[in-house]
């Protein structure tokens, strides 16, 4: 069971990212940090536990507000090691250019996905090499809506979110993970939303999932990811 750290950039600052509501993230505020700035953030992370990996939400690109590029370049200077999965909104196979000077795989959200040929043109471009988040939004799946459905659309690793439980603190989807596995032919699953605690993660555990994204319960110190990794 792998534990992913996330950090939520906006507007420069590392932000906490609750119920999907973008508009009223505020700059985090943590226990293992007293930083919102994320360099300060990714390294009180790996001073927390060496993770191999970090999911990077670059909201501003997402919502069309710019990017965090430059950010992510220096994170990636300063940790060459680390591998980064970044959700930068990615519409269509022109709009991966902006990314080409940074060693990262692409996170591809439904929700910002229009057609099922928009994937294929992205995953051609990126040669299937990239994760697809599954956006879900309450019971309201974010996207087309072939791509809930259509496996044969999806690489080996899937991200289920919920994003009205992203910082929330109610718990994984547990329902709508179960749904996605059943039909996932052997890929990598990962939960992202509201993991709250150690007892999460042993119920994600038991599903024999592939890891969990998590944010929240890192900052509050609910997690003690020496315990998984």
């Amino acid at each position: 069971m792998k534990i992913i750290p996330v950090i939520d950039l906006m507007h420069g600052v590392v932000v906490h990212a609750q119920l999907g509501m973008r508009e009223h993230y505020q700059p985090i505020q943590s226990q293992l940090c007293r930083s919102s700035a994320p360099l300060d953030v990714v390294r009180t992370l790996l001073e927390l536990y060496p993770f191999q990996c970090l999911y990077i939400a670059d909201l501003d690109a997402i919502t069309g507000q710019g990017h965090h590029l430059d950010t992510i370049l220096q994170i990636q200077a300063q940790y060459p090691q680390l591998e980064i999965w970044l959700d930068a909104g990615i519409k269509t196979m022109e709009s991966l250019a902006i990314w080409d000077s940074v060693r990262i795989k692409h996170v591809i959200g439904t929700e910002n996905i229009s057609t099922t040929n928009a994937l294929t043109e992205i995953s051609h471009v990126l040669h299937a090499n990239f994760v697809l988040s599954l956006d879900f939004n309450q019971s309201v799946f974010l996207g087309n809506a072939a791509l809930e459905k259509d496996t044969e659309h999806w690489p080996e690793n899937i991200i289920v979110m919920t994003l009205s439980r992203v910082g929330s603190q109610l718990g994984a989807d547990i329902e709508r993970l179960l749904a996605i596995k059943n039909i996932a032919n052997g890929r990598k699953i990962y939960a992202a939303g509201g993991i709250r605690n150690h007892g999460d993660i042993i119920t994600l555990q038991n599903l024999s999932l592939s890891g969990a994204l998590v944010a929240t319960a890192l900052h509050n110190l609910q997690l003690d990811p020496n315990d998984y990794n």
